[in-house]
């Protein structure tokens, strides 16, 4: 399926650092689509250390399962991760399990690691059998061809439904040295917390110990792609994976620094998954404040967020604010009508449960023109507040995924 590319997509793909410790490489293996580059291959140097965040699907794939029984083994052997897009390998029975044992074996004879060290992934239709011989059949080749400059490769053979490869990447200076992050990502559709997005893949040479990266990571992603959705839907596959090769030989142990870059990785590849929502023609960023608590203005952002009914509006560039009162109403988190506020950009839509004195249509109905807008909600009860994001809904949304298998 080819897909014309988003209006929110940005310019282009970004020139991502080299990681030391880190190399890359992608092929074509036929996996769905004759030639068309569809499996990547990372390896890392022995010293690195893997943490990693997954999908709380019920039905989550052999690979989620697989690399969830690894992801806290301590090993100084180094790593690989191998990943395919066009065939998710979820519900398939035992035969998704022997498709990643197959795999897992076939890394571990051409990169000579430990098959515990070996991390798979992968993306794309549900409930057809992984053709995991094709996969196996180009180890060889990639791993030949493994360089340190192939992020770019790797992050466009991850892509389904995506209409652009995703990439970001930060350095920050610690004592006078300088510590690389980058990484990619994959995500379109089916996109919701726990964890929002497809797969993301990020490294950096910082030195870090296992549980502190795992910590990071895990507390980075509930502000990032756990504040994400594009159409309620939660994947079986949702993998993300953050490795440290320690080559720089900085230490990063509880360095603010490092953690906020870390974190602008995070948010930058889980904006740029909304960006590129199926369909997607708006990027809506949705605060809630004065909320009894975090997790009631979390509850009545995604509402606001997940709401067909919203999401149409913004795609129609209609200023139906009578929706996101209707949002927050059937969210289950305490309100109160007549304490709600709403704002569309810096425009006072509604207040003390009514429509503002100052309000005027045509400005409402201007500010949805933008391709980036805000929907900022003040529940009137406490001091809670969250920020999600999301995109518009639009007949494109439908005709992607009525077709997806085809």
């Amino acid at each position: 399926m080819t897909l014309p590319r988003s209006p929110l997509a940005p310019p282009s793909f970004p020139d991502l650092p080299v990681i030391k410790g880190a190399r890359f490489a992608a092929i074509a293996a036929g996996i769905k689509y004759q030639g068309r580059t569809d499996v990547m291959l990372a390896q890392l140097d022995p010293g690195s250390v893997v943490a990693g965040v997954f999908t709380r699907s019920a039905t989550r794939s052999s690979n989620v399962l697989d690399c969830q029984t690894k992801i806290g083994l301590e090993s100084d052997a180094g790593a690989a991760i191998i990943v395919n897009s066009g065939n998710s390998n979820a519900f398939t029975g035992k035969a998704g399990d022997g498709s990643v044992a197959a795999i897992c074996a076939a890394v571990s004879d051409a990169t000579g690691l430990p098959e515990t060290r070996v991390f798979t992934s992968s993306t794309g239709v549900i409930g057809e059998r992984l053709p995991h011989d094709r996969i196996t059949a180009k180890l060889g080749a990639l791993s030949d061809t493994l360089s340190s400059t192939g992020m770019k490769g790797a992050a466009e053979a991850i892509m389904t439904t995506d209409t652009f490869a995703k990439g970001a990447s930060a350095s920050v200076e610690i004592n006078g040295d300088t510590v690389q992050i980058a990484g990619f990502a994959k995500g379109s559709g089916m996109i919701a917390p726990d964890m929002a997005t497809m797969l993301v893949y990020i490294f950096t040479d910082a030195k870090i110990a296992r549980d502190d990266l795992q910590k990071l990571v895990s507390g980075l992603n509930e502000r990032t792609f756990n504040c994400i959705t594009v159409d309620s839907d939660t994947s079986t596959s949702d993998t993300l994976l953050a490795a440290a090769t320690g080559a720089s030989g900085v230490d990063v142990t509880d360095n603010a620094d490092f953690a906020d870059a870390l974190h602008d990785v995070f948010l930058n590849l889980a904006h740029q998954v909304v960006r590129d929502g199926e369909g997607a023609t708006k990027f809506v960023t949705v605060k809630v404040t004065g909320a009894n608590s975090d997790a009631d203005a979390r509850t009545h952002a995604l509402a606001i967020a997940n709401s067909p009914l919203v999401k149409t509006a913004v795609a129609g560039e209609d200023p139906n604010w009578g929706r996101i009162v209707m949002a927050i109403g059937k969210s289950g988190a305490a309100a109160d009508r007549d304490l709600l506020s709403i704002k569309f950009g810096d425009v006072l839509v509604a207040e003390n449960g009514w429509v503002a004195d100052t309000y005027r249509e045509e400005d409402g109905a201007a500010l949805m023109k933008e391709q980036e807008i805000d929907i900022t909600v003040d529940i009137g009860l406490g001091q809670g507040q969250s920020t999600v994001w999301t995109c518009d809904l639009t007949h494109q949304y439908i005709t992607i995924n009525a077709d997806y298998r085809s």
